[in-house]
Formats: structure tokens, C-alpha cells, sequence
């Protein structure tokens, strides 16, 4: 698999649920997912394989490959390289 253009194929990393004091805090009220970039397109600049980014959760859609559900965003949701 290999994205095109400005497209980046990304692999979502779940992020455990903070508990504080006893109580659980998740964080499914934040606006941004975090993932781990698998592919890059020929024209992405600023972002290479294997980087964690963090993008918009409401960007892009979901693909199936071999067994594995990655998301497909384009540069202009990325809003964090870490």
C-alpha cells in the first residue's frame, strides 16, 4: 500500500483512558486523534513515514488493509508533527 498525491495513510493509536484520584478520565472529548504515519504521498512535504502526528477526528476516511483498518487524511489535516 502507498498513498498518492497529498494523501497519508495513517494508523490510529489508542490511547488508554488517565485515571486521577480513582476516577477514570477519558479523553473522547478531545478534537484531534493521534497516529502513527504508515505511507506519504509523492507530493507531502514536512512529514515522513513512521512520524506521530495528530490531525483533525473528523478528517479523512477509513480503509481496510489486510485485516488492519488504517484512516486515509490529507496534509491540511495534520495539525501536529511530534
Amino acid at each position: 500500500m502507498r498513498a498518492v498525491n497529498y494523501y497519508i495513510v495513517v494508523d490510529n493509536i489508542k490511547e488508554k483512558p488517565e485515571k486521577i484520584g480513582g476516577l477514570i478520565i477519558k479523553n473522547e472529548e478531545n478534537r484531534y486523534s493521534k497516529a502513527k504515519v504508515v505511507t506519504i504521498g509523492n507530493l507531502v512535504q514536512g512529514v515522513c513515514d513512521n512520524d506521530i502526528v495528530h490531525y483533525d477526528k473528523h478528517a479523512g476516511h477509513s480503509i481496510n488493509w489486510q485485516g488492519s483498518e488504517y484512516q486515509v487524511i490529507t496534509i491540511k489535516d495534520v495539525v501536529l508533527i511530534e
